[in-house]
């Protein structure tokens, strides 16, 4: 069960009301951390801008990738699923390019490097080694598209954050249970 506080529709403000409209028109429906986040419509409105920001800095497919690896370092079982739900249902990712995505790689070697540099990133709190960068450098990564990877990152430490905190109820289907090792 969630732990904040979720505010009845009536009680959401004008301008978080108009912001969760738009994620339901974007999704289909307004997941449970949009309206949880809606409850201080200056969080919701960061999260939301960051997140369409940030769509625009890499393809969608390696976004995803990174949403799954990170989510999957940091043992957050609602971002997983809903990682899982977008890359799917928007993304045209196969399962087992998502379970590999969850474990830092891909089928797509550049997007391997970039999940596994995410979950590097993860890992070490942004102390990369020059090995790891050397890695998604070699992978064809430039050092701006190296910036998208590391701030895309932490915008889905963001939302897993926000969500192990407030162990947000489920609001699609979960998926198998995550670990917080990160795999080498």
């Amino acid at each position: 069960m969630s732990r904040l506080n979720v505010p009845a529709p009536e009680d959401v403000p004008a301008g978080a009301q108009q912001i969760l409209g738009n994620v339901g028109a974007q999704l289909g429906f307004v997941p449970n951390m949009f309206k949880t986040l809606a409850s201080n419509p200056a969080v919701l409105e960061v999260v939301t801008t960051l997140q369409g920001t940030l769509s625009r800095v890499l393809d969608a497919r390696t976004r995803h990738s990174i949403a799954l690896a990170v989510s999957q370092a940091n043992g957050c079982d609602y971002c997983l699923a809903m990682h899982t739900h977008v890359a799917t249902e928007f993304g045209g990712m196969s399962g087992d390019d998502i379970e590999l995505c969850r474990a830092g790689t891909s089928v797509d070697p550049q997007r391997a490097a970039a999940a596994r540099f995410a979950q590097q990133v993860v890992e070490n709190r942004g102390q990369v080694s020059d090995a790891d960068l050397a890695d998604v450098r070699d992978a064809g990564y430039t050092d701006p598209q190296i910036l998208a990877i590391v701030a895309v990152t932490v915008q889905f430490l963001l939302t897993n954050f926000i969500n192990n905190v407030n162990q947000t109820d489920l609001d699609i289907p979960a998926v198998d249970s995550v670990g917080t090792t990160v795999p080498r």
